[in-house]
């Protein structure tokens, strides 16, 4: 937030932001000196109580009226309320509401698209695999996005996706990174692996396939087809690197000839279900090899061949009908799907996999894919679980989203590694909650709120108050409930972060 300003006394001008040379944060980690000039979350809390008509801890059916114990930032124990309301004093009972692990994004271009990672994150996706752009180390996971990166795609030279996104000759800060031998791959595939990438994913992509989204114009006019592709010596020399550094290999392959050498290769993952018809010996091929689909229907839903009706539908369909294994993709960075969970993704993987007729069964798969299915693929289980040990990655919606999809669209309450990021279940502007936690703030940082028991002031905007000992300001503004900080002298504004995330550490919820 910036420029946002308010007057006290009419003298004073300030914007309740933090003071750059310190921060509540640096006394939030028991003696922990980092300088100040980091922002940082605060202190975990010791335990947490949610409770709520419906709880599915990512494995099994729904159960009601079940409550989540979590101690700092793992799950400790599932259970009714009754039996665990001894175990922490810290609780909330959200109702009619729904809690589930955190969602899980396997195709996403956050970093090659500039997405913002916290709108991702309210939106109750906390983990991201990122399948193509600049090269990252893994990161988030302890109150933010949490981010695995494949880096570029390895591509043939002059091939995809270099020729329709851009990226001039490509390398590790691009979406691309050609590579034109196998002696090449050696070194490439070792690089990424050693810059932070989770997973390598390259492309086998001749171009063509109609309502495909690479085929629209986006640099520039689309490149004749057919476009360079990866031989099969190098696709082969690519997945054995990989595999031979212990990570799997993802595949973008739109149509037959490269899915065929992607299977050759034996590749573990295709990071789209096909856009163009695949032949069906090759679709039962992928099954008894045991490869999985991300499924990204939403966006490729014009992949369809206006002369026989066939594309991913028919391919999602027929996979289906084999015995694929699906995990949930919506290939966030695109501009026709949401930044977080995609509803609509969740209802084209119910219609399009379960057959003749739908069941119960098949709902709780559409959601188990996006969830601990993800976690096991992604070789992070019990990531994306509510189970004793699991990392308490935690959203939770109002009403019973195994009815419709759609609510979980809009969490009311997000959980990154025990922090909270969205808590809508509370008032938390109520006055209440603003004097519990601005009082429990002058207990635990006398070194900046002194003396204590100052009086909150109210303006437009903001509850906040002022420290004359240390001529500090503190409060929370009711334009985005974040707290914020400044030491008079300095003038210097930084937020603290939601006031969510600071009241199951006050105890203030």
């Amino acid at each position: 937030m910036t420029n946002i300003n308010f007057s006290f006394n009419k003298k004073i001008t300030i914007a309740l932001i933090l003071w750059q040379g310190i921060s509540f944060n640096a006394f939030s980690h028991d003696g922990e000196d980092h300088g100040g000039s980091v922002t940082l979350a605060p202190g975990l809390p010791e335990c947490q109580i949610l409770a709520a008509a419906r709880l599915f801890d990512g494995v099994n059916f729904p159960q009601d009226n079940m409550a989540v114990l979590i101690e700092g930032d793992k799950i400790k124990r599932i259970g009714a309320l009754t039996e665990l309301s001894g175990s922490c004093a810290n609780q909330i009972n959200l109702g009619d509401a729904t809690i589930l692990p955190g969602f899980i994004e396997s195709h996403a271009h956050i970093t090659f698209q500039g997405v913002n990672k916290n709108a991702v994150l309210e939106h109750g996706v906390t983990t991201i695999q990122d399948t193509g752009g600049p090269l990252q180390a893994k990161e988030g996971g302890d109150g933010t996005l949490r981010l695995l990166s494949a880096g570029p795609i390895i591509q043939a030279v002059g091939g995809y996706p270099l020729n329709v996104f851009g990226g001039g000759d490509g390398g590790y800060d691009k979406i691309g990174i050609p590579v034109a031998s196998t002696t090449e791959v050696d070194k490439v595939v070792t690089d990424l692996i050693a810059g932070g990438a989770t997973a390598i994913k390259m492309a086998l992509e001749p171009g063509g396939e109609t309502g495909a989204p690479w085929m629209q114009p986006h640099d520039g006019p689309v490149p004749e087809t057919p476009w360079p592709m990866l031989s099969q010596d190098i696709a082969n020399a690519i997945v054995a690197k990989a595999h031979a550094l212990g990570k799997r290999v993802l595949v973008h392959a739109g149509e037959n000839t490269g899915f065929e050498r992607a299977l050759n290769a034996g590749v573990d993952e295709f990071a789209h279900i096909p856009c163009g018809e695949i032949r069906e010996d090759l679709l039962q091929r992928a099954v008894d090899q045991g490869v999985t689909f991300v499924t990204t229907i939403d966006t490729l839903a014009a992949c369809v061949d206006t002369a026989t009706g066939k594309g991913i539908h028919s391919n999602t369909m027929s996979l289906a009908s084999k015995g694929a294994k699906f995990i949930y993709g919506s290939e966030i960075g695109h501009d026709n799907v949401p930044w977080g969970i995609n509803g609509e993704e969740l209802h084209m993987i119910l219609h399009l996999t379960s057959g003749e007729s739908i069941d119960f069964t098949d709902v709780v798969n559409v959601i188990k894919s996006a969830t601990s299915k993800a976690g096991e693929h992604l070789g992070l289980a019990p990531l994306g679980t509510l189970v004793v040990g699991a990392p308490a990655d935690v959203i939770a919606v109002k009403g019973n989203p195994f009815q419709k999809f759609k609510l979980l669209e809009y969490p009311q309450l997000v959980i990154s590694g025990g922090r909270t990021i969205v808590n809508k279940f509370i008032n938390q502007s109520s006055p209440a909650s603003i004097e519990c936690f601005l009082t429990w703030a002058e207990g635990k940082y006398p070194e900046l709120l002194s003396p204590a028991g100052q009086t909150t002031a109210v303006s437009s905007l903001y509850s906040y108050r002022y420290y004359p000992a240390t001529q500090v300001y503190a409060g929370i503004s009711s334009a985005d409930n974040h707290v914020y900080f400044m030491k008079q002298a300095d003038g210097l504004l930084r937020s603290e972060g939601p006031l969510a995330n600071w009241l199951p550490v006050s105890g203030c919820q």
